[in-house]
């Protein structure tokens, strides 16, 4: 049966769709020793793929990895930066870093910090990513000035951006401090940068954004315990499943190759 090149290079845990597809611009892939097209299809019983000239195949494929990494500041949520600034990967160890084919899920914005997670699933990181999913995202965002109840209650409703209307949010004032005020932000969608532009166009630019959890996934591990800047953990088999059974509400007709959650 063929099936898109992309697709199969993730289901192997080679990379990320959205890696493989860059691999591919990249003319890094061949198909039976000739350059693969975008979007082209294989037999995986029948053709023979090449990745930087080596053969790869599921009987490559490593062990399937779940991670929840800390991200701090100044990090970049990719596994490659053509400016050479630091990425997410570079805080593992090179025993998960390399061969492994692990990858971020989603984005978080270089400035921005908290809960990122990390797997080299191919098919659980399209599903994750597409935009019919709906995990809860939680954030605490520390805004320039006090933002009225009026604006608050706006940004809850939905704000228009770029022609469309944000989904419904939960967003609660925590703290008021002299010129700044702290937000707690839960969000069902993951636009790019989202919250930073919802609070430009209120009036509150943000000057910190932390992500605390991802639906029940968090950084926090016990009342007094949270996961250090640049630590990672492994998902526990609840939280694995928790994920699993998000993609599988995905209606079937939605899976092609829909666009991906952006930066938050």
């Amino acid at each position: 049966m063929e099936t898109r090149l992309q697709k199969v290079i993730a289901q192997w845990g080679i990379a990320s769709r959205r890696e493989a597809e860059e691999m591919i611009r990249r003319s890094r892939v061949r198909i039976n020793g000739v350059l693969a097209n975008l979007g082209q299809k294989v037999d995986p019983q029948r053709d023979t793929i090449t990745v930087d000239g080596k053969p790869v195949s599921p009987q490559h494929r490593p062990p399937l990895i779940y991670l929840l990494l800390h991200k701090p500041a100044g990090v970049v949520s990719t596994c490659y930066d053509p400016q050479g600034r630091k990425t997410v990967l570079d805080l593992l160890p090179k025993e998960l870093r390399e061969g492994t084919g692990i990858h971020p899920v989603g984005r978080l914005d270089a400035e921005s910090t908290g809960a990122l997670i990390l797997t080299n699933d191919g098919d659980l990181t399209f599903g994750l990513t597409h935009p019919r999913h709906n995990i809860p995202k939680s954030y605490l965002v520390l805004v320039k000035g006090h933002p009225s109840e009026v604006a608050l209650e706006m940004w809850r409703q939905g704000v228009i951006l770029e022609g469309r209307k944000t989904l419904p949010a939960k967003v609660d004032l925590i703290e008021s401090f002299a010129v700044n005020s702290r937000l707690e932000i839960v969000l069902q969608e993951g636009r790019n940068r989202q919250i930073r532009r919802v609070a430009e166009q209120l009036g509150y630019p943000v000057i910190k954004l932390h992500r605390t959890a991802i639906g029940p996934i968090q950084l926090q591990m016990s009342k007094t315990r949270f996961l250090s800047k640049g630590s990672y953990r492994l998902l526990k088999e609840d939280e694995i499943r928790f994920l699993q059974k998000q993609i599988k509400q995905i209606p079937i007709e939605d899976l092609g190759e829909g666009r991906r959650v952006q930066k938050a």
